[in-house]
């Protein structure tokens, strides 16, 4: 079951380890591809500071749930 925002309709991953732990990324109307892919998410919380994105995946079996893997700029 997917995480929501208490709307209906939205559908939310829950950000797990690295610089944005425990933030939600609305991934409402992602295709499941997209899903798979994961995403890089600006943020100057990382290593590379302002302009540097935060890499995130879906962890296996629980897609509401995405695992930091590291930084890039």
């Amino acid at each position: 079951m997917w995480a929501t925002f208490g709307r209906p309709g939205r559908d939310c991953a829950e950000l797990v380890g690295g610089p944005l732990d425990g933030l939600l990324l609305d991934i409402t109307g992602w295709t499941a591809d997209e899903i798979q892919t994961g995403a890089a998410l600006m943020t100057e919380l990382g290593q590379f500071g302002a302009g540097g994105r935060a890499l995130y995946d879906p962890r296996p079996g629980e897609r509401n749930r995405w695992d930091w893997s590291g930084d890039t700029p």
